[in-house]
């Protein structure tokens, strides 16, 4: 499957998934947030897929919406608009396997979005993020006010979302944001690595891991635990975990299969 603004790449059970208008910043219009979700769609049950790798083509991540496209937009397509977008952001979120979003540079508006709507952010000390929707007389709205709030809590997020700065990268790693920056010409490199780490792990445990987390945050602690408990028995009972525990005390490295 082809398309005109994503590309998918993939190097054995890391697969990359790149946003592909250089020339635009790679902003984000309503082709490639259709591209984005058929792509998507395309590789979620793919199960020799183990990572993604999430980034952006040329020099930056991506800048946000199409502005020139927004402006030639109705009033009344404004929601229809952004349930489109947050439909393709959680699809994003919901993938069974890792994701990893790699910020090579500007990740504005709805690309700071995406990014987080993937498992984690690593970044170019160089990087830049913000959400300036607010200078245009917009709002976020691919997720940005739930899933900001939810990573550095509210007073933080009205910060990010109510002056509509930029930020460093160093300054999102602060917050809990990105995860971990590296120096630009290391960024992907690293990510590469780190997502071999994870290519390596029981694809079940992963799954579950993800789950555990994703649904616990929005649960009260007890209830965050009983849910961990009912995975873990899941788990427990997985041809992976049996694979995992007789490779550990047979000195052996684990070939998992996901089952």
């Amino acid at each position: 499957m082809s398309f005109q603004t994503v590309e998918l790449t993939r190097e054995g059970a890391i697969a990359t998934l790149a946003l592909n208008r250089p020339d635009a910043l790679n902003s984000l219009n309503a082709l490639m947030i259709r591209e984005l979700g058929e792509c998507l769609a395309s590789i979620r049950d793919d199960s020799s897929i183990r990572c993604l790798l999430v980034t952006g083509s040329g020099k930056a991540f991506a800048v946000g919406a199409d502005i020139k496209e927004m402006s030639e937009r109705g009033p009344e397509t404004g929601r229809t608009m952004s349930e489109e977008g947050q439909r393709v952001f959680q699809s994003l979120e919901d993938l069974p396997f890792a994701t990893i979003a790699v910020v090579n540079g500007f990740a504005l508006g709805g690309g700071l979005e995406l990014a987080l709507a993937c498992d984690f952010i690593v970044a170019s000390e160089k990087a830049k993020m913000g959400t300036p929707e607010v200078s245009l007389g917009l709002i976020c709205g691919y997720g940005g006010t739930q899933r900001l709030s939810r990573i550095v809590g509210r007073s933080r997020a009205r910060l990010i979302t109510l002056t509509g700065d930029v930020y460093t990268a160093e300054q999102m790693e602060k917050w809990g944001v990105v995860a971990l920056t590296f120096e630009p010409v290391d960024l992907m490199e690293q990510a590469k690595k780190i997502a071999q780490k994870i290519a390596e792990r029981s694809p079940r445990a992963i799954r579950f891991t993800k789950e555990a987390i994703r649904r616990g945050v929005e649960l009260p602690q007890t209830e965050g635990l009983k849910l961990e408990a009912e995975l873990f028995g899941q788990v427990f009972r997985s041809d992976d975990k049996r694979e995992g525990i007789a490779a550990f005390l047979e000195k052996r490295a684990p070939q998992f299969t996901g089952r």
